[in-house]
This record gives C-alpha cells, structure tokens and sequence, in this order.
C-alpha cells in the first residue's frame, strides 16, 4: 500500500529512551529502512537495572530472576523503590512498558533487550547514534551501540554545556532534534 507524499526509500525510524534499544533491534531485521536514529543508543537495556551485580554472581542472578519465588530479590528491589525515586519511577513505568507484574519480573524481561550476540552488526542502514553527557539511565551504552556497528554511523554527543546533557537531551529538544534533521538531510540527500 502506498501512502501518498511518502518516498518508500526514505524511511527513516527512531526510537528515543526504551526505544533507543528496540529501534536497533527492529533495524537489524527490517531492511527497507533508509536511516535509523538511536535517542540515547542503548546496547544492553539490563545494564541499567544489572550493573551493579559483581561478575561472579551473575548467573544465580539471573536464575534468581527468572524463579518461581526469590523473595530476597523482591526485597531488595522493594527497599531500592523506597529511599530511590529514580528507582520507583524505573520500576514502575518499566513494568507499565514491558507489561510486566513485578520488578523483578521487568528485570527479568530487561535481559531480553539488548542488540548483544550479533544484532547491531545486522543493522545495515546508516545510523544516527545520540549519547547525552549525563544520561542518568544509559551512560555508556551509547559507545557501546556505536561500537558494535558496522554500517556507516555517526556519534552525536550532546554535552551539558549546551543543555542538552541530560537523558534524551531532555530541555534541549530544539537543538538534537536540529542536529538529528541535519544529519537525515545529509543522509537521505
């Protein structure tokens, strides 16, 4: 089906937050598109709630995640909810997002988003990676996504000089959305 005044070879998808790990994903196995726009990039989704479990507890970890009861995880992550409201809003739009019943349920879907094993290698159309300096969720996956790209790609980092450090470039929307329509000018041209 054709939509009248869109050109099917210049489809570019974005994917801002949460999406700055689906829209790679959705990416790498959907070939039409002409350009992909990652805001903040995201490699691994379940490092934001993950990354502080040490190396060699990793796998009872994740086996904790996935059981039927670990009622110590479930406390843990009740405790985090009440003395961090960065951690209660995660949580609670985290498991709204995913449609999940529990935090460490959302935890346990988070292991399934990432572009790990492969994924960002398949992205064959040019992207748009944006990494905000001070990104309060993702800091360092923005250079990780970049880094696992092998299509032509390009880094923006937005600083908190020009008051755009925050997540998703949060309160300076009018410059990253400027500098993400120049790059798709010059992209798509």
């Amino acid at each position: 089906m054709k939509q009248p005044g869109v050109d099917p070879k210049r489809i570019a998808l974005m994917g801002i937050s949460l999406g700055g790990v689906l829209a790679p994903r959705a990416a790498a196995f959907e070939k039409r598109l002409a350009a992909l726009i990652a805001n903040d990039g995201v490699y691994d989704f379940s490092t934001v709630f993950c990354s502080a479990v040490p190396p060699e507890k990793w796998e009872p970890f994740v086996r904790a995640l996935t059981a039927e009861s670990a009622p110590q995880i479930d406390e843990l992550l009740e405790r985090l909810a009440k003395t961090s409201p960065t951690m209660r809003w995660s949580q609670s739009h985290g498991m709204w997002a995913t449609g999940t019943a529990s935090p460490r349920a959302l935890l346990a879907k988070a292991l399934d988003y990432n572009l790990r094993n492969g994924v960002a290698e398949k992205i064959g159309c040019p992207t748009l990676v944006c990494e905000a300096e001070n990104d309060l969720f993702f800091k360092g996956q923005a250079q990780a996504l970049y880094d696992h790209l092998t299509c032509r790609k390009t880094l923006v980092r937005f600083t908190t000089a020009e008051g755009a450090g925050a997540h998703c470039q949060v309160g300076a929307s009018r410059l990253a959305f400027a500098r993400m329509f120049d790059w798709l000018d010059e992209t798509l041209a």
